[in-house]
């Protein structure tokens, strides 16, 4: 769901992180828009294609109507294709069956928010052609996803290559393999679990313990598109609470403005056979519930996003209700939400100019002296022409305790300082 989960926010938990929130327009979409059509190129049987890993988020190529080479967010919680910013559309001289006018989600929601219809697209993708596709297209990019993930990303792919292909996930070495049902045999190597297909989006139950309470079971939505590891709707059950120990911090952002919730530690999560102690939570607050807008009224007590899924290989079955699970390289990293405090956006038309646009109270950086406004020069002696904004977010989030120096521009002035970085939870 594009939620703008983790999204960069380093922590993005969340720009992720919460980014791409969008989906609550999906709502809207024509059911009965044309035939959506993905078909292997050359007769496959299977089909390997790279992808690219920003903050948790799948990353793919894709070309427009045959002429326009974009990138979008590959996204389980997506219902249809949506395209960031009416500009790509309108190069093609593409027409637009419905125009409507949404109400957004974030710290602007009263603006609102346009969005158009197209019918009868076509997505091509490495070995991979689609014809027929109805499209969302927002009259602009109001997520901001190529500032707040450091990339070109120009959409958000979903449901349509879900429920045609098994697709196995490799987070490690940035691979996905699409594979027929008819020709798809699982591996004893993986976990199996029971994948409930709603409303075409995908659940599975977790479960959660707090110290000192009994075991809560959860119904979860799978989130690729989200960069956040688990996130969860305390209205949803009374049993679900922020534990007193927790940040209140920007988690993302949606169609209208920066999102707001905390992040807090729950004694433990369990998914299938794995569990994790001590791992983060985010609870958004009031109704921004992040992934819930990605135009679902399907009962759910949160998801899970980037965060955890990272930590395996992951094989999404849509059309046998099943997701495989086998541990990853990640799977035993520790859980750790932006230890240096700063939000960096990466701007201007080669995303080469690194901003701070919001320092946590009381974090590392802001104890440190930094100011919303600065423009970052160096971290750590590395100039900013060889700086990115995946980089930067690496290493503002690398290791409890961990040194760090950065220079930034102040209006005429330059500012540096060293600091550690350290978690506030």
């Amino acid at each position: 769901m594009l939620k703008t989960k983790n999204l960069t926010y380093t922590s993005f938990v969340n720009k992720k992180t919460f980014l791409l929130l969008l989906i609550v327009l999906l709502t809207f979409v024509n059911a009965s828009a044309q035939t959506l059509g993905f078909r292997f190129i050359n007769d496959k049987k299977k089909l390997r294609i790279p992808f690219e890993l920003y903050n948790n988020l799948i990353v793919v190529p894709v070309i427009l109507n045959n002429q326009l080479p974009l990138k979008f967010i590959l996204d389980t919680g997506v219902r249809t294709t949506i395209l960031t910013e009416k500009a790509y559309t309108d190069i093609l001289n593409l027409s637009y069956s419905r125009k409507y006018t949404i109400a957004g989600i974030g710290d602007q929601a009263d603006e609102g928010i346009e969005a158009y219809i197209t019918n009868g697209v076509s997505l091509t993708l490495p070995g991979l052609k689609g014809t027929g596709h109805a499209m969302l297209v927002l009259e602009e990019d109001y997520l901001e996803l190529r500032n707040y993930l450091g990339t070109d990303v120009h959409g958000v792919l979903g449901y349509e290559i879900f429920s045609r292909f098994v697709v196995k996930v490799d987070y490690d070495n940035k691979i996905l393999m699409l594979t027929t049902p008819e020709h798809f045999h699982p591996s004893r190597k993986y976990d199996e679990l029971e994948l409930s297909i709603e409303d075409t989006k995908p659940y599975l139950t977790g479960t959660i313990k707090y110290e000192n309470q009994e075991p809560v079971s959860l119904k979860l939505m799978v989130d690729s598109g989200a960069s956040h590891g688990l996130l969860l709707d305390t209205k949803s059950d009374d049993n679900i609470f922020i534990p007193e120990n927790n940040i209140r911090t920007n988690l993302g952002r949606g169609l209208a403005g920066d999102m707001y919730g905390k992040i807090a530690r729950i004694e433990k999560f369990e998914l299938g056979k794995r569990s994790w102690k001590n791992p983060l939570a985010t609870f958004p607050e009031g109704n921004d519930l992040l992934d819930s807008l990605k135009g679902s009224n399907v009962f759910r007590n949160g998801s899970i996003g980037g965060g955890i899924l990272t930590r395996f290989k992951v094989i999404f079955d849509f059309p046998e209700e099943k997701i495989y699970l086998k541990k990853g390289r990640k799977f035993k990293s520790d859980f750790t939400y932006n230890l240096s405090g700063i939000i960096v956006k990466a701007k201007g038309s080669r995303l080469n100019t690194f901003e701070i646009v919001e320092i946590r109270p009381g974090s590392a950086a802001d104890n440190a002296g930094f100011l919303v406004g600065d423009l970052i020069l160096s971290i750590d002696n590395i100039e900013k022409s060889r700086l990115n904004l995946e980089l930067i977010n690496g290493m503002l989030n690398s290791k409890v305790n961990k040194k760090i120096r950065i220079e930034v521009a102040r209006g005429q002035v330059h500012y540096s300082a060293r600091f550690r970085l350290r978690s506030q939870i």
